[in-house]
């Protein structure tokens, strides 16, 4: 949290201590910037075979097509049979990278998670595009700038190797608001910063740049998102605060990657297409729920047969498969099933597998725990179909019913280990294996039990389990009030008035006497004070003050940032000899800015600093047409309250 005085910014020695390199910074991580270098290298290395390849394939299929010739034919087809071998063991080797090494990165004995990589970036010099925008626009000496420019790229380098905790976290959304700060003051409809933004895909390692500053942000909020499902994979499970603070984590990467997808649309590269993002936020919901469930089956219940917490935890895991089901559905539809890794989608496949087979398992310990008669209504609303012909009466007809569940268990847990099998990435977690092993010899045991000699036909189909949550996971936006900034270059002035949307022109120092009734204007407003009125004939008019100015220096001491009630103090502790002011006074779009003759002010931007909130800035354009924007419109802070009344200094 960075400290701000009255005057809207840090102090003085706060700002120089925070002017560090960015891996001083808390919250970055700065032995990661070599591990992160070095899987993005391979990604990029990877990527490349991978486009010549696919380029000799296009080639070598138009040359089958356009011959007749049989010998050319058969030699084209042996080529393409090894290009295609190639394709896939590329495709293998990207994947193993894609998936991560964090699948089995939780402390406890549970089932691994799928954490996303962070997007990778490129350094970026924003000290030219900067200064020339200071001095040519807002009449600045540039260099004195320097400071603000070194720290603004101490910050963006910083967040390159965000650390995995809370830190991290604050360490990307302070760069975040930054950069909403940056595009309310430097970024027009029309104009860029005319900087070109490097990024890399986060499944496939492709490179993408885009010259919008919109593209930045979407890409510092997906390592939002992504940052939180690495926090989340990386808890222990196995306690109820670990798995409440997973379902936690993957809940805000959820939340991040809706508020990606509803604010920002034409993205360059697969992992912020709109279907990506979607299946992101299935996938993390899905994995939140999971969490709950593990957090619902942690505390042992006082029975070994408590027929009621059997059935809740069998309805949970069918939801949690019902989620599964969902995702791989989405997985499977192109164009993501183009990019997504095999590892991720078998993993999905494999979960949804064994949460319906460890619905069954509980529904089957229900049945067999032999149910007193208040609990059958229970029963009725597990099982889907009519309740008659799917709730036995008798107890031995329960037992049968409790097998043929089990059965259904079974099935479900060996398909589980045989999709497992198949995929390569995944036989190296054994984690995963050992945890589907044990519910597979959990439920063989269980059916073992129930197994008697004179069972010669099993005739008793287990009906299918009514997915229901007592608490559904909830998608939620990232926090990015409770983390407090201030603006990098807020010696600029308030973004009511000096931003890169409105044009000025300063003028002054203009010397005001005092009259008899005072100095002939009224005042109103904070950061920077209005001068609301001039009155006609008076030392103000005289002196060249008109109506809709902004005093922005008095006696020569900077003002913008002054309150309305520090700017009336100093012009009323003035003597007789009076008081010397700059103002600004704001001009049409057109014209240039700069000193000297008056200019009408412009009426329709008289609001003052409270009335142009920064959170949601105006769109950031590089050209008429591009590929990324941010489609939230601007919002306006305590538009509703009265405006301050005006004062007579």
């Amino acid at each position: 949290m960075i400290p701000e005085d009255r005057r809207g910014g840090p102090r003085a020695g706060e700002r120089t201590q925070l002017q560090t390199a960015g891996g001083d910074r808390q919250g970055c991580d700065t032995q990661a910037q070599t591990q992160h270098g070095h899987l993005q290298s391979r990604r990029a290395r990877i990527h490349q075979q991978m486009d010549k390849v696919l380029r000799m394939r296009a080639g070598a299929e138009n040359l089958y097509r356009a011959t007749s010739n049989a010998r050319v034919r058969e030699t084209v087809a042996l080529e393409l049979s090894h290009v295609n071998s190639s394709l896939q063991l590329l495709k293998e080797e990207l994947e193993e990278l894609s998936c991560g090494t964090d699948a089995a990165g939780s402390d406890g004995v549970t089932v691994p998670m799928i954490p996303l990589g962070l997007k990778e970036t490129k350094e970026l010099d924003w000290s030219t595009a900067l200064k020339e925008l200071i001095s040519g626009h807002f009449g600045e000496d540039s260099a004195s700038y320097e400071a603000e420019i070194r720290e603004l790229a101490d910050l963006r380098q910083a967040v390159r190797t965000p650390s995995r905790s809370e830190a991290g976290l604050q360490l990307l959304a302070a760069y975040y608001k930054q950069l909403c700060l940056l595009d309310a003051r430097f970024v027009t409809p029309a104009r860029s910063l005319g900087l070109l933004f490097h990024w890399y895909d986060s499944l496939a390692g492709v490179p993408a740049q885009q010259r919008a500053l919109a593209f930045e942000k979407a890409s510092v909020l997906f390592n939002i998102g992504a940052l939180h499902t690495q926090i989340g994979a990386r808890q222990d499970r196995s306690c109820p605060e670990g798995a409440s603070r997973a379902a936690e984590a993957f809940q805000r990467a959820a939340g991040a990657f809706s508020l990606l997808r509803e604010k920002f649309s034409r993205a360059p590269s697969p992992d912020m297409s709109p279907a990506s993002l979607c299946m992101l936020e299935q996938l993390m919901t899905a994995q939140a729920q999971e969490c709950i469930f593990e957090g619902l089956s942690l505390p042992a219940p006082t029975a070994p047969h408590d027929c009621l917490a059997q059935l809740h935890l069998a309805q949970e895991a069918a939801q949690v498969a019902a989620e599964y089901e969902l995702v791989h559905r989405t997985m499977a539809q192109p164009p993501v099933r183009e990019y997504v890794p095999f590892a991720w989608t078998t993993l999905v496949h494999v979960k949804a597998e064994s949460f319906r087979a460890l619905a069954h398992y509980h529904v089957a310990v229900a049945l067999c725990g032999g149910p007193p008669e208040p609990e059958l209504p229970a029963f009725q609303q597990v099982f889907r179909g009519p309740p008659a012909a799917s709730l036995p009466q008798e107890p031995e007809e329960r037992r049968k019913l409790g097998k043929a569940h089990l059965r259904r268990a079974i099935l479900g847990q060996e398909e589980a280990l045989r999709l497992h099998a198949v995929c390569r990435a995944l036989r190296r977690v054994d984690l995963l294996q050992a945890v589907l092993a044990q519910a597979l010899r959990r439920s063989l045991a269980k059916y073992s039990e129930l197994d008697l000699e004179d069972d010669f036909f099993e005739a008793t189909e287990a009906p299918d389990i009514q997915p229901k949550t007592h608490r559904r996971p909830e998608v939620r936006a990232p926090s990015f009030s409770q983390v407090k900034v201030a603006d990098i270059f807020h010696r600029l002035g308030p973004l009511s008035v000096f931003t890169a949307k409105h044009r000025w022109r300063l003028v002054g120092p203009v010397h005001v006497t005092r009259g008899e009734s005072g100095f002939g204007f009224t005042l109103r407003g904070d950061s920077p004070v209005l001068i609301a009125a001039v009155v006609p004939g008076g030392h103000a008019a005289a002196a060249g003050l008109r109506e809709g100015d902004y005093i922005v220096s008095v006696n020569g001491r900077p003002c913008r940032w002054w309150k309305h009630a520090e700017v009336v103090a100093q012009l009323t502790g003035a003597g007789d000899e009076g008081v010397s002011l700059q103002v600004v006074t704001l001009l049409p779009s057109t014209e240039p800015p700069g000193t000297g003759d008056r200019r009408p002010a412009l009426r329709g931007l008289l609001r003052g600093q409270k009335e142009c909130g920064w959170e949601t800035p105006a769109p950031a354009r590089a050209s008429p047409r591009p590929l990324l924007g941010w489609s939230c419109k601007a919002k306006r802070g305590k538009t509703a309250g009265r405006p301050p009344p005006a004062s007579h200094p």
